[in-house]
């Protein structure tokens, strides 16, 4: 009997390293392709063998560019898979973006632990080189949104819009007559800078986030905490710093901001925006300006009042100046980037305010931050904990719980199953309780590696 074998191979039983695959008579389809991050046994899991013939797969289709959706595709490319990958214009563009910027601080991470002989490994590999990232973005192919595509006579795909970052969707499947729906990651309804997600209106089989599934996220204002914190940081003459994801999070402060400053409620601080991936997707948001909300000329003007960082020499230099000032930096979760430089040199300094603004991961830098960590851990070395540490949880791209069950009101029918993907395990049980008992449908939580079959 012919059959659909769905493999989860990532965010399954955890939210992170989205890789699923579709192994269909004749045609093998993979959605998203994401490195795993956060505790050392996921991220172990990336150098372990994959566990499905690379060269079998056909095509790949991204939801987004974030990269726990993208991230493995070098590796893949290296080990063998020679099919296209295709995304949105914007998911491309943000991909190519982040391949590279990771693939370069991989290498230098290694050249550096090498170097001061802090890992454990001998020597120290980077998980993907630029020449990795390079190769795999020449096998880029974008689609058109709410246009359906045909693969092979019994396999389609369409992209709908999902807020969330700049090009992101969710992608609709035509199976040999069945709609498959894979969430991605669902946008806000009211978010600053993105139009509300569009939903689905039919799912014979869904795939569906659960970052938040357990939680609502609290009405606040966050102009008035920033406001606050602000003045704080002018008072102790200290630094606040703001991690953040280099696509949508970093923009969106800049807006507030921007939006504050113009409305004269925040003095005329000195703000730094140190993230050259960030820089990079300032290109996206002009280019594609249909995705979003900000006008060219708010865009202009935003960029003009924040001081954009491009060297090395500059973080310095912005680290040794003595003023009051907001610094914005990658990462998000705390795990790379320039941010790190700043917390070594700043996080032991009670004038330091974190301000934390987006969903952090099991056993990241911002996890332990948020859980009231008294030291963290840059570059083999242990650094105390003396900086003020706060959460905007509103500011996150991630529907909470209500925002989840509004996304799937308009679909007309009873899916056949349900398989709730992408959330840690407490996120995917609140979820999948809430779904049964308001909804009555059929939920199941696959577990990492687990193969469903589905009879056609």
């Amino acid at each position: 009997m012919a059959e659909i074998k769905i493999h989860f191979l990532g965010a399954s039983g955890t939210v992170t390293g989205s890789k699923f695959i579709l192994e269909t008579p004749g045609y093998n389809l993979m959605i998203d392709c994401g490195m795993f991050q956060g505790i050392k046994e996921l991220r172990e899991q990336n150098w372990k063998d994959f566990p499905f013939e690379t060269s079998a797969i056909d095509t790949i289709l991204l939801t987004h560019g974030h990269l726990d959706h993208t991230g493995y595709l070098p590796r893949l490319v290296k080990q063998g898979f020679n099919g296209k990958i295709i995304g949105t214009s914007p998911t491309l563009a943000i991909t190519e973006i982040i391949l590279l910027d990771s693939a370069k601080i991989n290498e230098e991470e290694a050249e550096k632990a090498n170097k001061e002989n802090y890992s454990k490994h001998e020597p120290a590999l980077a998980f993907f080189t630029i020449k990795d990232a390079e190769k795999t973005i020449r096998k880029f192919k974008a689609a058109q949104i709410d246009e359906w595509h045909t693969l092979t006579k019994d396999i389609k795909y369409r992209f709908r819009y999902n807020g969330h970052i700049i090009g992101a969707t969710f992608i609709e499947l035509e199976l040999f007559n069945k709609t498959f729906v894979f969430s991605g990651d669902i946008g806000r309804k009211k978010d600053l800078l993105l139009y509300p997600p569009q939903k689905p209106r039919w799912a014979d089989y869904l795939f569906l986030e659960s970052t938040y599934g357990n939680k609502l996220h609290p009405e606040e204002s966050v102009t008035e905490k920033l406001v606050e914190l602000i003045n704080q940081t002018v008072q102790a003459r200290g630094t606040f710093i703001i991690p953040s994801f280099a696509v949508e999070r970093l923009q969106t402060i800049m807006f507030l901001l921007w939006k504050l400053y113009q409305e004269r409620r925040i003095p005329n601080i000195p703000i730094f925006i140190d993230s050259p991936m960030g820089n990079n997707v300032f290109s996206v948001f002009e280019q594609f300006s249909e995705w979003h909300k900000i006008t060219p000329s708010q865009f202009s003007e935003m960029k003009d009042r924040m001081n954009i960082i491009t060297s090395y020499k500059e973080t310095w230099e912005t680290i040794d100046d003595p003023r009051a000032k907001i610094v914005i930096a990658g990462s998000g979760m705390v795990t790379g980037g320039r941010v790190l430089t700043y917390l070594q040199q700043l996080i032991d300094n009670p004038t330091t305010l974190i301000l934390l603004i987006g969903y952090q991961a099991e056993a990241t830098r911002g996890r332990q931050l948020l859980e009231g960590a008294k030291e963290l851990k840059f570059f083999g070395k242990y650094y105390p904990v003396n900086a003020q540490v706060h959460l905007i949880e509103s500011l996150s791209a991630h529907a909470d719980q209500a925002e989840i069950l509004d996304w799937l009101s308009d679909i007309k029918n009873i899916p056949e199953e349900t398989f709730l993907i992408h959330g840690e395990p407490t996120a995917l049980d609140a979820l999948r309780v809430k779904i049964k008992d308001s909804l009555q449908w059929k939920v199941n939580i696959p577990k990492l590696n687990e193969v469903v079959e589905i009879p056609l």
